[in-house]
């Protein structure tokens, strides 16, 4: 059902330092940044040989991120993303199979304009998993 490691989430409190550290230390290729306010969150993606990396930082009072970073303060990784075929279908086979779905269980549209859904951490070892439709 899933297909490669679209991405890895990386939560922080201040993007601009978290995007410097990549392109200045790492000698990353870095994208801009790019709010996401339907997700509460601005972005910006590292793009790695094999898979990207994401930095999420929170946009607004409301965010999920602003949770996430008060539990823990110095970031880390928020959520990997998992591309399918067909996100509707493994919704579908995921919740036949007892996963939970977050919030009302219809895709999103994501951060890279492709629809989105997320499954209950506590279904998947302890991690916030995002499916992204190839």
């Amino acid at each position: 059902m899933i297909g490669r490691l679209n991405h890895v989430a990386i939560a922080v409190r201040d993007i601009e330092a978290a995007t410097a550290l990549y392109r200045d230390t790492l000698g990353a290729d870095v994208s801009e940044q790019v709010a996401q306010h339907a997700h509460g969150v601005t972005t910006v993606f590292i793009t790695l040989p094999n898979t990207k990396i994401e930095l999420l930082e929170p946009l607004g009072e409301g965010s999920p991120i602003a949770k996430f970073l008060d539990r823990n303060p110095d970031g880390g990784i928020h959520h990997i993303c998992y591309e399918v075929a067909d996100i509707r279908a493994a919704r579908d086979q995921l919740k036949a199979k007892g996963a939970r779905v977050l919030g009302d269980g219809e895709p999103k549209i994501g951060a890279h304009g492709k629809p989105v859904l997320f499954l209950h951490p506590k279904d998947f070892t302890g991690t916030l998993v995002e499916l992204e439709e190839a």
